[in-house]
């Protein structure tokens, strides 16, 4: 089956090649991004850029290897409201995200794929593609799958590189240098946040929060030590992590038996 649909891309198969293209165990990805601002150095579609490469590769070396592994195009317009005080912000309100995500489960349900890997690249989106991933399991009887990045912190960012910083950074000089302005770059790292012993992004207590409560720039991390280097090395590792994984997906079952 592998052989016989060369692009691996769902949206160039024809309506007639979708039964004999699919099957129970087909694997969908899909991209989930953002257009926001990421500082001064960084395009608005920073979110998308890396969800899009990530996916194509995860997709091209997964067939290759074998997997029944399909791309579908990537959600670009999200949920981004934590950063709609900064010009540029395009965004869907949750409710308006979580009834696409939806209907998106409906639309698979008719066809005889029954395996959706989402592959975010916006923190902002994670709660909500987690209640999304959990209602089309129980409206379609889908199985579904998330998981987001690239998620390193950099030396300097105190465990905090969150936003626009040393990782992104680093992976868009790898990506897309021609859309990178290093000379733009500013540090914001959220200090405050980690002198906190109990309330953070990662402790015992989260809370709720917009970009500009850290910086002006919507900046949260220190993107001035980036590589493309290290780009290069967070792409590969991510890349290489979630096609190990596929082998696991195309079969994962929680109710099954150990016997």
């Amino acid at each position: 089956m592998t052989a016989a649909f060369g692009s691996r891309r769902y949206a160039e198969l024809t309506t007639a090649e979708i039964d004999s293209a699919l099957s129970r165990d087909s694997i969908l990805v899909l991209p989930t991004g953002a257009i926001e601002p990421h500082g001064a150095h960084l395009p608005l579609a920073t979110d998308l850029i890396v969800a899009e490469a990530v996916s194509a590769a995860v997709v091209a070396r997964g067939a290759a290897a074998g997997h029944d592994v399909w791309l579908l195009p990537a959600l670009g317009y999200t949920k981004s409201d934590e950063h709609a005080a900064l010009p540029g912000t395009m965004w869907l309100r949750p409710s308006t995200l979580f009834e696409t995500i939806v209907d998106i489960g409906s639309s698979m349900a008719a066809t005889p794929a029954r395996r959706l890997l989402f592959l975010n690249a916006h923190g902002g989106n994670s709660a909500l593609i987690e209640v999304a991933a959990r209602e089309l399991r129980r409206r379609f009887g889908l199985q579904t799958f998330f998981t987001s990045g690239p998620g390193r912190a950099g030396p300097t960012e105190r465990g905090l590189g969150i936003h626009a910083g040393w990782a992104e950074t680093s992976m868009m000089l790898h990506l897309r240098p021609d859309l990178v302005q290093m000379d733009k770059a500013v540090a914001a790292v959220a200090d405050a946040v980690a002198d906190s012993n109990h309330v953070g992004f990662t402790k015992a207590v989260k809370f709720g929060w917009l970009s500009t409560d850290f910086a002006e720039s919507g900046v949260i991390g220190d993107p001035t030590e980036a590589d493309a280097a290290i780009g290069a090395e967070l792409f590969e590792e991510r890349v290489i992590a979630l096609v190990d994984a596929l082998a696991d997906i195309a079969t994962f079952d929680p109710g099954r038996v150990r016997r």
